[in-house]
């Protein structure tokens, strides 16, 4: 068995260069929570409204959903009934996210299972710390206490306290953004797709 992981293009998903893309989700000195996925089931969207509603307790902050699906409505409902909806933006179903990831300080991940975590990584190239639960591939991804943290499935209290302690530190955030890029190099595809092909080359052949 050959293992190869998933990859990602660094010419898409690259750190910010100025903050000027955080002005369109609030004013300055808010801190940008995002979580993108298909709002299905096991992405537990209700536990980022949760855990965020404790986040925002601590700190100013406003949180970005980027996708769609059938838990929105939900999402929704508990945002409101948490009184967060003037803090909470739903996108919708978004294209091109490297774009959004730029403007986010962290990336909130709390599925109930992950083959891989590939928005984990696109997150992490472009600077921006991942808070995500310790379920399939996550780990091979996000390094626990270096590149973000890694939490129990349904403990919004751990998600919400593990990424306090990074958006309250600034030396901390600093070094995990830092690690965040270059872990994600790791996975680059210019270093990720010539295995694919090797592999497949190689089986050819056979």
């Amino acid at each position: 068995i050959a293992v190869i992981p998933n990859f990602v293009n660094l010419a898409d998903f690259y750190p910010a260069t100025d903050q000027g893309c955080r002005s369109a989700f609030g004013p300055p000195g808010r801190r940008v929570v995002m979580h993108i996925s298909n709002f299905r089931p096991v992405k537990r969207v209700l536990d980022v409204v949760r855990a965020f509603a404790k986040i925002r307790e601590r700190v100013p902050a406003v949180l970005v959903f980027v996708g769609d699906g059938p838990d929105r409505p939900a999402a929704e409902t508990a945002a409101e009934e948490l009184g967060l909806l003037s803090d909470v933006r739903f996108l919708g179903k978004v294209d091109a996210v490297a774009d959004l990831l730029r403007c986010a300080d962290l990336f909130l991940l709390p599925s109930g299972s992950e083959s891989f975590g590939l928005a984990a990584l696109e997150a992490m190239a472009c600077g921006v710390p991942v808070v995500a639960t310790r379920v399939g591939g996550l780990p091979e991804v996000v390094e626990d206490g270096v590149t973000g943290a890694l939490v129990p499935v349904g403990d919004t209290e751990a998600l919400a306290r593990k990424s306090l302690d990074l958006l309250t530190d600034a030396a901390r955030f600093a070094a995990t953004r830092e690690a965040c890029i270059e872990s994600a190099a790791r996975f680059s595809a210019d270093l990720i797709v010539p295995r694919y092909e090797e592999l497949y080359a190689r089986v050819l052949a056979q």
